[in-house]
């Protein structure tokens, strides 16, 4: 597994990329009212504006994200592993996912690594 993302959720995205921009002294890759990406080495630093959860839809929560070959087999291992699976393996649109939870209850997410 490869940490690839650090995903934060906020109401304020301009303060956040301020503050990211000062911190890694760079700039996004992208940027909109709504989000800003920056890349530290290979991780990404995704800020997204917080939304109203709607039904079927994965809350705006604050996460990190481990990039896998095979989300289905990762899973599978995890899971004879011991640990236990929020959201099991879905597509969506930037690719396969699936969610579970640390000790501590922060979100993690094991998606595909990107093509």
């Amino acid at each position: 597994m490869k940490l690839i993302e650090l995903a934060y959720f906020t109401d304020h995205v301009k303060e956040m990329a301020d503050f990211y921009r000062a911190l890694l002294h760079a700039e996004p890759v992208t940027q909109s009212d709504d989000m800003a990406i920056f890349l530290s080495g290979e991780t990404k630093v995704f800020i997204h504006k917080k939304y109203p959860v709607s039904e079927g839809e994965l809350p705006p929560e604050n996460h990190i994200a481990f990039a896998v070959s095979d989300v289905d087999s990762a899973c599978a291992s995890l899971t004879q592993g011991g640990l236990t699976l929020q959201t099991p393996p879905k597509d969506y649109y930037w690719g396969r996912s699936a969610y579970l939870r640390d000790p501590d209850g922060q979100l993690i997410e094991i998606t595909s690594e990107a093509k």
